[in-house]
């Protein structure tokens, strides 16, 4: 994950606020992105000629008023500074205003709320401030007048009228964000007995129309295509081979395919274990192309694991032969001939490279013993 450097009068407490993002449930992307507005926003009180402790509340709102000048779209409202005024708040480097008071029914009852989901609910704090907070504001805005908030008459053609109103202007994603936000204040209004009746029921699911046919696949030229771009000379050209053929072939998913291992694969029977959604575990038949090309990745990577372990025990100069090696490292017994003999015997194998360009078909004088030994091994090999 990349995190921006920070410059300015801030750099100092960068480290910092970040373990304190994290510290409040915030993900590393959220982390960065806040972060990199920290950034910004130490830039600009070193353009300004400002100190932190001259960080206030009046700062932070020239702050934004300067990136709206500038024709900036984002973190242009002084809400934008919360996080960073209370990080250094909390380290009592810049000074902290008088607590305000909740002043009217409005300002006390989503005071409640926010208590409520803290408390009760034990949502992060980030997450009332920045979701369910201002989208009960949102819904009780206008409803303040001289006899309070009128709840008591809240009715289900409020709750339709204000989502049509507002979800009309919002993506899909927004709109499932307000409609989970409001069911969760219904809910509340409710359980305080602000309201006599539950209406959470008015609220209805967000309707997603994007995408309702049928998946269409890439045409078989561009597959193709896709496949042939990779270069199977080199060993991530043939690793990117075997990606691809296992998401066009098999139709896998790329979680799937990253969680295969050795031993999901039966080589003999010709078929996967796939490791899917839900830990349901389902067996698919490998084709013969598939199967191939996951042989040549997995015969390199194996390569590469023995002459690692045999360097372990082995001087460079006894590395000549690759077959010997798998039976040293195995504890196998040592193959007859001496020098040149005892590498050309296995070299039906195709011996070059790493010393084996494909283990699965080596067929050797001397590859029923290796593979013996390699069975009596900690190396796991199933070939």
């Amino acid at each position: 994950m990349w995190f921006p450097v920070v410059s300015g009068p801030l750099a100092p407490y960068s480290a910092g606020f970040v373990s304190w993002l994290v510290s409040r449930a915030y993900s590393p992307s959220a982390a960065a992105q806040r972060l990199y507005r920290f950034d910004q926003l130490s830039r600009w009180l070193e353009r300004e000629g400002l100190g932190v402790d001259e960080l206030t509340v009046v700062q932070a709102e020239r702050f934004a008023a300067d990136r709206r000048a500038a024709g900036l779209v984002t973190w242009v409202s002084p809400r934008s500074v919360v996080l960073p005024l209370g990080y250094l708040r909390d380290l009592g480097v810049v000074p902290t205003p008088a607590a305000a008071v909740a002043r009217g029914p409005l300002e006390e009852l989503l005071a409640e709320y926010c208590s409520y989901l803290r408390v009760d609910r034990r949502l992060s704090e980030h997450t009332v401030r920045d979701a369910y907070g201002p989208a009960a504001r949102l819904f009780l805005a206008g409803r303040e007048g001289p006899d309070g908030l009128g709840l008591e008459r809240l009715s289900a053609a409020d709750v339709s009228s204000f989502l049509s109103r507002e979800c009309s202007t919002r993506s899909v994603s927004g709109a499932r964000d307000l409609v989970c936000a409001l069911r969760s204040f219904l809910r509340y209004l409710h359980l305080a007995g602000v309201i006599e009746r539950p209406l959470v029921w008015a609220v209805p699911s967000v309707a997603d129309l994007r995408d309702r046919t049928l998946p269409r696949g890439l045409e078989p030229a561009a597959v193709k295509r896709l496949l042939a771009s990779c270069d199977r000379r080199r060993t991530v050209g043939r690793r990117d081979h075997a990606i691809l053929l296992l998401l066009s072939r098999l139709g896998l998913r790329a979680g799937e395919v990253a969680a295969i291992t050795l031993d999901d694969i039966d080589w003999r029977a010709g078929l996967l274990l796939v490791r899917g959604k839900g830990s349901r575990h389902d067996v698919l038949p490998l084709p013969v192309v598939i199967r191939s090309s996951l042989g040549h990745v997995v015969n390199v990577v194996l390569v590469l694991v023995l002459v690692s372990e045999a360097t372990r025990i082995l001087s460079a100069s006894s590395t000549s032969s690759l077959p010997l090696l798998c039976v040293i490292v195995a504890g196998g017994p040592r193959m007859p001939g001496r020098g040149a003999q005892r590498r050309q015997r296995p070299a039906s194998s195709e011996c070059a490279g790493y010393g084996c360009r494909s283990l699965a078909g080596c067929r050797g004088a001397w590859w029923g013993r290796i593979g013996r030994s390699l069975s009596r091994s900690s190396v796991t090999w199933r070939g």
